[in-house]
């Protein structure tokens, strides 16, 4: 288990290239015949993945001991969205078949989880994650058919995209655990344009179906002094609570990511649009005390 420690924004300014990856980067989220785990102390979320090629792979037990339980999920609800070919995840003895983007929630207290592929050949993508859980909620299958999808954007601001929310309250039940698949529309770039803030959650970027060559700059930091990534094909990048800012790609071609979203409230999403203020748009200063100007001293 790679463990990755919460880190403050003003830190986070002073890191080079390689310390924003070490903190912020899951560069191998896909290993044959294995599982790949990240931890981190932000909401103490769990990001992975896992393939089985020629065997099955289970996560129970041994996994538990690391975070202080007898097993897995005995304290935890777990998100499963697969992006590979054809697979089975057997719950406790239930087996489900998992499609190509079909989906899985299982619910605190399931014991053991096994994951198989079908054919060898084309093995399933398990992409998951895992958050604390207080209650438990059954563990229910969601196909693309049953997400609640929502298209938002123009192509004129590259930003036209259609977002399939696969594990929100219209869908299912979860304690806080929220996960979707955003698909761009072709010619279109942007992938969390207008750039807003969530302060009360955080997310995980899981970004698939991309060239070898091409690759997405994922922006993170504050808007008046930004960071960037290099990401990928099959990588994730965690972003903590605070505001969110476009992740933009240099190439024309078809993108998809997943993401996944913690929060205490599902119910209720709070996003402020950024924005600049009459007041900075005609002069340079420091500091802004609009709240919702990109250029405030929150």
């Amino acid at each position: 288990m790679d463990v990755r420690q919460s880190i403050h924004s003003a830190h986070a300014k002073t890191l080079d290239t390689q310390g924003l990856r070490n903190e912020f980067l899951v560069e191998k989220v896909f290993v044959a015949d294995e599982y790949t785990m990240v931890y981190s102390h932000i909401d103490r979320i769990i990001v992975g993945g896992i393939m089985p090629v020629t065997k099955t792979v289970s996560v129970g037990g041994e996994v538990g001991k690391q975070l202080g339980v007898s097993y897995f999920l005995e304290r935890r609800e777990l998100g499963v969205i697969n992006i590979g070919g054809a697979g089975t995840i057997t719950v406790d003895g239930q087996c489900y078949e998992i499609g190509h983007r079909d989906a899985l929630y299982v619910g605190k207290g399931a014991k053991e989880v096994v994951f198989a592929s079908i054919d060898t050949a084309t093995p399933a993508k398990f992409y998951y994650n895992c958050a604390p859980a207080h209650t438990t909620y059954p563990t229910k299958k969601v196909t693309p058919d049953e997400v609640s999808p929502v298209t938002l954007g123009d192509n004129l601001t590259s930003n036209r995209r259609t977002i399939n929310k696969y594990f929100v309250p219209d869908v299912l039940e979860t304690c806080q655990l929220s996960m979707g698949l955003t698909e761009l529309a072709p010619g279109n770039l942007w992938n969390t344009m207008p750039c807003h803030t969530h302060e009360r959650r955080m997310e995980v970027y899981f970004y698939f179906n991309m060239d070898d060559d091409a690759c997405v700059f994922h922006m993170m930091g504050q808007p008046q002094e930004t960071r960037h990534i290099v990401m990928h094909n099959e990588q994730a990048v965690i972003s903590r609570a605070g505001r969110s800012i476009p992740a933009s790609e240099p190439k024309l071609i078809p993108l998809s990511g997943a993401w996944s979203v913690k929060t205490r409230s599902l119910m209720i999403w709070t996003m402020w649009p950024l924005k600049i203020c009459a007041s900075c748009r005609h002069k340079r200063i420091r500091y802004c005390y609009d709240f919702k100007c990109i250029f405030s001293r929150r």
